[in-house]
Order: C-alpha cells, then structure tokens, then sequence
C-alpha cells in the first residue's frame, strides 16, 4: 500500500482529470488544484494566449515550475495537464512525491468529449483523430510507466469514473496519517 498525503491524476486531454479530481477531492476531504488555472492564474493569461506568446516551450516551462509548486503543497488532489508528464523532472516529482493515477481514455472518448472544444492549443489541426493519434502513441507509454494505479474513463462520466476510482484506491492508496476507512 503507498502511503503519500498528494493524489496526483495524469492522462489525455478528455480524459477527465479536473472534474474527476474534484469529485474525489471532496469524497477524500482533500483540497483540490488544477494546474492548468494555477498556471494561467500566475501567468495573468490564458494557456492559448500563453501558447501565442511563448509557444509550447515557453508554456512548458511554466508549467513545470508550477507543477514543482503545486507538487510542494500536502493534502491535495492535483489535475495535471496532459502533456505535464513529458518533462523527466516533472515525471520524477510526480514519482516521488505522491500517488499517481492514471485516467486513461481511448481517442473516441476524447474526440466526444472535445468536440465542441476550441480552446486547446495542441488540438488546432485539420485532423483532430490523427494528433490525438499522435499524442496517445507519445505519451500512453509515459503516463503507463508513472501510473501508480489505472483506471480506464468510459462514456459512463465522470461521477462513474470517480466511484471506479474510489474503490480501486481504497486497496492501493492510503494518504499518510489517515486510516484508509
């Protein structure tokens, strides 16, 4: 059984993290962070807007100083951003300083539930089946080997998906200094 105080949930966009990651912050009495406002509340912009300005190396340096912030607090629920895992030190802070959970969504789910999207900046191509394709084949691998714990989002929602991963964390996850019941 892992013992950490920080739940950390990592996946594909769609996949679910922030609504997931509420629902079981307030289930584990946890407080619940979102990286992405994190990082849009300290840069003062949006993450397109970001994107625009500082293009994706300039936003994933800011995500990686955030996400070393957020991973510094104790007691939380973290929804990181899909891509948060591709820097190796974002991945080994992840590692070492909490239970990672990984929301797993095939691209169909994905494409359903972003398709009325128009705010992610990687989702700006003429295919969004191939760069979503392309993403899964860069990062499943990556999310895979950091998962402490799987648990799959289906069309079920994410209130489903949430009780999925409640039970699956009772017998794999127990926050330091809590009894688990």
């Amino acid at each position: 059984m892992n013992h950490a105080n920080n739940l950390y949930l990592i996946g594909p966009m769609g996949a679910g993290k922030s609504t997931v990651g509420k629902r079981l912050a307030r289930a584990l009495d946890m407080r619940f962070v979102d990286l992405d406002q994190v990082i849009e509340a300290q840069a003062g912009v949006s993450i397109p807007m970001l994107f625009e300005l500082h293009g994706e190396l300039g936003f994933r340096e800011r995500e990686s100083a955030a996400l070393a912030e957020s991973c510094s607090l104790d007691g939380v629920v973290l929804a990181t951003g899909g891509g948060s895992i591709l820097a190796s030190k974002n991945r080994e802070i992840l590692r070492t300083r909490g239970f990672v959970l990984y929301l797993e969504a095939p691209v169909e789910l994905q494409l359903e539930r972003l398709s009325r999207d128009q705010s992610r900046p990687l989702l700006r191509a003429p295919d969004r089946v191939a760069r979503l394709d392309e993403l899964a084949q860069l990062r499943n691998p990556l999310y895979r080997e950091l998962a402490d714990l799987t648990v799959t989002a289906d069309r079920g929602g994410p209130s489903a998906t949430a009780r999925r991963a409640l039970v699956a964390l009772k017998t794999h996850w127990t926050a330091r200094g809590t009894t688990g019941e």
